[in-house]
């Protein structure tokens, strides 16, 4: 199905958002779209909705398993106002959200689907999931100058931290169960990326809620919804495996002639699998088994 606009997708289609997971794909620009769609669609969810100028194309078989709405600039702040517009007419289902040439992983997520993890995170009482942003990066930038190959897709092995998410409104004490977490690409080359957005965690997968709100900073007006895990044990963590930085990194002139290679010594390749994504301690299991 192709609509106009949000509007007029949220007033005509009455089933889609009825049921979730469904997953909201922001297409920032062409780049690894198609694999992108793909890679969802397999995961599980109930419906993928994709974000896309008018002028962007998609293969037939793929055309007839999404909803494709026109979006001419589908980032920033149009894509949480989208976020947000969702939330508020959909209330009580699992949504999630990327941009293309993102992919989510999450633990054994070659044999579950995302539906049976999102009932299973419920039952825990836990209503929205930490993901880690894990840069992927092309591991010849001559042969891939814009950073992204699926067939040669590098990504850190370690390098990963976390630093206690201060408190503005108690005199900056720590946070309850929150971190902020640094690391890949945004660490390694923070002179070129601005402060705010260095961060690589981000609430990707949530339950809709009356008066919900996603903030800028890929968190949410809920506290508890930002945490990584419950009170009593640990939870489950998902990665979402992104060539995003990369490919600003290599197409930003002011960035681009700076990078002659993102690889380094603790770089390795890229596996497309959740089991070395938790054996490099990038994803959590929980109680997850």
């Amino acid at each position: 199905m192709k609509y106009g606009s949000l509007k007029e997708f949220l007033d005509t289609d009455t089933k889609t958002l009825a049921k979730g997971p469904v997953a909201l794909i922001f297409a920032e620009d062409r780049i690894e779209l198609e694999t992108t769609l793909r890679h969802h669609l397999e995961l599980g969810f109930k419906a993928v909705l994709v974000f896309m100028p008018d002028a962007y194309t998609l293969p037939e078989d793929i055309t007839d398993r999404v909803i494709r709405i026109r979006e001419d600039r589908p980032t920033g702040q149009v894509m949480i106002d989208t976020v947000n517009t969702i939330i508020e007419a959909a209330p009580g289902i699992w949504l999630y959200y990327c941009f293309n040439a993102e992919y989510l992983f999450f633990p054994f997520c070659e044999s579950r689907n995302v539906s049976e993890m999102a009932t299973f995170h419920m039952e825990e009482r836990r209503y929205a999931m930490l993901t880690y942003v894990i840069d992927l990066y092309a591991n010849d930038l001559d042969s891939y100058p814009d950073a992204v190959s699926l067939d040669h897709a590098m990504l850190d092995k370690s390098g990963y931290y976390a630093l206690a998410r201060p408190d503005t409104a108690n005199h900056n004490h720590p946070k309850e169960r929150q971190l902020d977490f640094y690391g890949g690409l945004r660490w390694r080359y923070e002179e070129h990326i601005p402060a705010e957005r260095r961060k690589i965690d981000r609430i990707s997968l949530f339950m809709s809620k009356p008066d919900l709100q996603l903030r800028p900073d890929f968190t949410f007006s809920d506290e508890e919804y930002n945490t990584y895990s419950c009170e009593w044990h640990n939870n489950l963590t998902a990665a979402v495996c992104s060539f995003r930085t990369a490919k600003a990194l290599k197409t930003n002139p002011g960035s681009t002639f700076d990078i002659r290679s993102f690889t380094w010594h603790n770089s390795v390749p890229f596996e497309w699998h959740s089991r070395q994504l938790l054996d490099l301690g990038l994803m959590e299991p929980g109680q997850w088994f």
